[in-house]
């Protein structure tokens, strides 16, 4: 351990009193561990030079970036080595810097930034601990990290000042600081907001049961933002239990204003809800006695709604599903599936997927990647006699009673998976739309869901084989969520109201389509009554703090130019009668003119076909023109449609509760999760696009790793694949 060391005052370092780590006199560097002087070379320097021997003239060489200076004690003395070790020797590690000291270094270009910028940067090891602390969180890396031989020898090359590291129970607590610091800020942020919530359960590596809560909103800036609120643990999945955790979860943060929560179709989530309308129904702050509170997770009702319709699969798919699976089973036979397909010149680059049988969108994208590669399959087929020959193998041990000879994709297979992968591309893009968690989406549902239901009914009224049964499977499971007016929650179709493109003309337009004349004009009707019901209560809250405001300013202060005396009262009341007076104009001014509602509804809509259109930029600009409208809108709009954000925090869990880290606490892996999605600035779900790029990406790296090999090492003639899926 390294200790300070006091100077008697009058003596110098050079006289050969040392200290080994600072020292306070002359400005004079400190010397490194075991570095005094016990020779009779006096000066400190010493400690820092080495002399090299065999040259004509005496040289020292620096000992930490090796520059060398003539050190003959009569002709050059020590004075260049000093002030090379002071102030010009750029990795030399001993160095205190005073505390206002600045060094010029390149600020992290930010979004929209072309370029860094050079700023001044002062060394702070508490920031730096900080930062670490935030990287393990954000990375989610163990604490064990910061203890690897690796990360420490990185650390002394880029920045020997932090020193010493931060130990693993150290970094722990800094993780858990920075957790309690973010909280702090954003509950500063959530004062008065209403916020809508989405919240699903999680059973962990460890067999404990979480709950994830996450708040949705958008700021006075119009941004939308998703946080999360609480990863807790719950005793078990019942309604009540949910409930009491969503309760305590909104008491903590100080949080009365809700407005919605998004779930999926679980029955112990209608117990939730009960819950929560029975404990905030009579809270002044609550909205419409909180009727609109539930709303059903659309993905997982389109989840539900496609795999009805898979249940009967075409024996197409299953030919598909076999293939794939032959040509991922081994390397070689992938590198044999490569050559047929560059035989075949197929410029398709992508990697082929074998789907999950309870997620319906990878056999979309399994079918969809499967035809870029028809004629390679045709001709792995003509060129592997074992290709068909396992498959059949296979099949005999299912049980199958398919036809050993029909195992072949012939043209009309192919033309099968085309139509298969056209019908359900509308259900997968729908399903990404839902997901979105970074951009509005209650605006969207209801023309997704006219999308399904026209898609559904074109082909369940085909002629066609094909598709009929499948679309007649799903249409009745979208009839038993979607087709009652009353099973949804009426503020999505609001949602689609507040859109400028669209407003109540094109609920008109879809309703006519939908029914007769009026049933199609009473629907409506109740869509708009809605809105009213919104309009008017966000009103009578403005009015009411208003009045409230002005009722304690009667009651408390003077008007202006009242005198003192006995006469006081007569001017008061005759104050409170004008008052009264003006609000009684206002009220019939009010009376003769339309409300924000109407105006806004009568006015032109945008243009439907503008791809740029930003919703939330538009409210922005107009909200002065509709104060309490664009509130109902700002709060409205902040609806997700699924449950989606709560599910992608089960993603980050998994990673953070593996296997290797089962022991973490609660407490702690609320801090990590809850962390991480604090600090990044937008939490994007998990693309699986992006994902299966990022294996193609590597798979073609390995591709090169191998070339470079067989390059470099003799004797090897033709190297094998790597296997990237191990």
């Amino acid at each position: 351990m390294n200790e300070t060391t006091e100077i008697p005052e009058g003596q110098d370092l050079e006289a050969g009193q040392g200290t080994t780590n600072v020292h306070k006199d002359k400005g004079k560097p400190p010397l490194p561990p075991n570095a005094g002087n016990t020779s009779k070379k006096r000066s400190f320097v010493w400690g820092h030079f080495t002399v090299i021997e065999g040259g004509d003239k005496p040289r020292a060489a620096c000992n930490y970036c090796g520059t060398t200076y003539a050190c003959d004690t009569k002709q050059n003395g020590t004075t260049t080595m000093r002030t090379h070790i002071q102030s010009l020797c750029l990795k030399y590690p001993y160095r205190e810097e005073k505390k206002n000291q600045s060094t010029l270094a390149f600020k992290p270009k930010e979004e929209g930034e072309n370029s860094g910028k050079l700023v001044p940067w002062v060394f702070n090891f508490e920031e730096c601990k900080i930062a670490l602390a935030e990287m393990i969180i954000l990375d989610e890396l163990s604490f064990r990290f910061v203890e690897g031989y690796g990360f420490k020898r990185f650390m002394s090359k880029t920045q020997p000042r932090f020193n010493p590291i931060p130990s693993r129970t150290t970094i722990a607590k800094t993780c858990f600081r920075v957790f309690l610091d973010e909280k702090k800020k954003l509950k500063e942020a959530l004062k008065e907001q209403r916020v809508c919530l989405t919240t699903d359960t999680w059973t962990s590596v460890q067999n404990l049961n979480y709950m994830c809560l996450t708040a949705h909103f958008i700021d006075s800036d119009w941004k939308i933002h998703k946080r999360i609120l609480s990863f807790c643990l719950v005793e078990n999945h019942k309604g009540e239990t949910l409930g009491k955790a969503v309760e305590m979860c909104l008491l903590d943060w100080g949080i009365d204003k809700i407005l919605t929560i998004t779930v999926d179709n679980a029955a112990s989530n209608s117990g939730l809800i009960s819950f929560i309308q029975k404990k905030t129904k009579h809270r002044k702050a609550t909205i419409l006695g909180h009727k609109y509170l539930h709303v059903r997770c659309s993905a997982h009702i389109l989840n539900l709604i496609v795999r009805e319709g898979l249940v009967e699969m075409d024996e197409t798919i299953v030919k598909v599903r076999k293939s794939v699976r032959y040509v991922r089973s081994s390397p070689q036979r992938q590198n044999t599936f490569k050559l047929c397909a560059e035989k075949e010149k197929v410029e398709f680059k992508g990697q082929l997927c074998l789907d999950v049988p309870t997620r319906w969108n990878y056999t979309y994208i399994m079918l969809e990647k499967a035809e870029k590669y028809q004629k390679a399959f045709e001709r792995l087929e003509e060129e592997d006699p074992n290709y068909l020959m396992t498959i059949r193998e296979e099949e005999k041990e299912d049980g199958s009673d398919i036809d050993e000879f029909a195992w072949g994709m012939g043209d009309v297979d192919w033309e099968k998976i085309r139509i298969f992968s056209k019908f359900l591309k509308i259900f997968y893009d729908a399903t990404l739309r839902f997901s979105g968690a970074n951009y509005v989406t209650s605006n969207s549902f209801f023309l997704e869901l006219m999308s399904i239901h026209d898609t559904i009914d074109l082909e369940y009224e085909k002629d066609s084989y094909l598709l009929k049964k499948m679309a007649g499977y799903m249409k009745t499971k979208f009839e038993k969520y979607w087709g009652n007016f009353d099973n949804m929650n009426h503020l999505l179709y609001v949602g689609l109201v507040l859109d400028p493109r669209y407003k109540m003309r094109y609920l008109e337009y879809c309703f006519g389509a939908l029914y007769e004349s009026q049933k199609a004009v009473d629907m409506a009707k109740r869509i708009k009554a809605v809105l009213m019901d919104l309009y008017n209560a966000y009103a009578q809250n403005q009015v009411g703090s208003s009045s409230a405001s002005v009722a304690a300013q009667g009651q408390g202060q003077k008007p202006s130019g009242s005198m003192e005396g006995d006469d006081s009262s007569v001017v008061d009341a005759k104050a409170m009668r004008m008052m009264g007076f003006k609000e009684h104009l206002k009220g019939i001014d009010s009376s003769n003119t339309k409300s924000e509602v109407d105006k806004y509804l009568l006015e032109s809509c945008e243009d439907v076909f503008d791809d740029n259109f930003d919703i939330l930029a538009w409210w922005k600009v107009n909200s002065p023109r509709y104060r309490v409208l664009s509130r109902v809108a700002q709060h409205v709009l902040a609806i997700p449609v699924s449950t989606v954000a709560s599910e992608s925090a089960f993603s980050t869990a998994g990673r953070v509760l593996d296997p290797f880290r089962s022991s973490l606490s609660p407490l702690m892996v609320e801090a990590l999760i809850c962390g991480q999605n604090w600090l990044r600035p937008s939490s994007a779900p998990i693309c699986l696009r992006a994902a299966m790029d990022d294996v193609e990406e590597f798979e073609k790296l390995d591709g090169e790793l191998v070339n470079d090999a067989a390059t470099s090492e003799l004797g090897m003639s033709t190297p094998a694949p790597i296997d990237i899926d191990g």
